[in-house]
């Protein structure tokens, strides 16, 4: 059985291990280097940290018999350029990284940033619990629009976020690629 939980700093290191799974290629262009050590470490530093982009203030956890098997990162979207500017100030002093990425999100709605499963536990629907759980805690419970980009060759999780009713509402460009945004519409009970 699997449990859904917000984070806490001691799950910092699962968090920042099941983000680089949903996010290499992005994390490897903010370090300059396709290191999947330093990837994982500059996650891990961050997931520790209150108050950033990856924080595990802004994560939740799924666990299968006590051990963490995905995570979770979202957050208030009128909070990114706060939250990202410790990240961006961290590139530039520890990789000589000096990046100014696209916004991703925007005030109006809570961004899910990235959704990651353990490689073992994919294909086991865990990703799509995670999702559901996000769905209900925050456009059901809360009232809270969602949003979320969707690379438009990944077919699969689009129909996964049209099923459980998220909308294009436009497109955003982010680290170069064009991307979709979706949005579902906080429905409070």
């Amino acid at each position: 059985m699997i449990t859904i939980r917000q984070a806490s700093v001691n799950d910092a290191e699962a968090i920042a291990s099941c983000l680089l799974l949903a996010m290499d290629t992005i994390i490897y262009q903010f370090i300059g280097e396709e290191n999947e050590r330093k990837a994982e470490a500059f996650l891990a530093y961050f997931t520790t940290k209150e108050n950033n982009q990856y924080s595990y203030q802004n994560c939740w956890v799924a666990e299968k018999e006590n051990i963490i098997i995905a995570a979770a990162n979202i957050y208030d979207g009128a909070t990114l350029e706060e939250l990202r500017l410790p990240v961006l100030q961290y590139l530039k002093k520890e990789f000589g990284n000096d990046i100014n990425p696209e916004d991703e999100t925007e005030a109006g709605e809570f961004y899910i940033d990235s959704i990651g499963v353990q490689t073992d536990e994919r294909g086991k629907g865990v990703g799509s619990q995670m999702l559901q759980f996000l769905v209900d805690e925050y456009a059901v419970r809360r009232g809270k629009n969602l949003g979320l980009l969707a690379e438009e060759a990944n077919a699969s999780a689009k129909r996964l976020y049209i099923r459980l009713g998220f909308k294009r509402v436009g497109e955003k460009i982010f680290m170069g690629k064009k991307m979709e945004h979706l949005q579902l519409k906080g429905k409070r009970k």
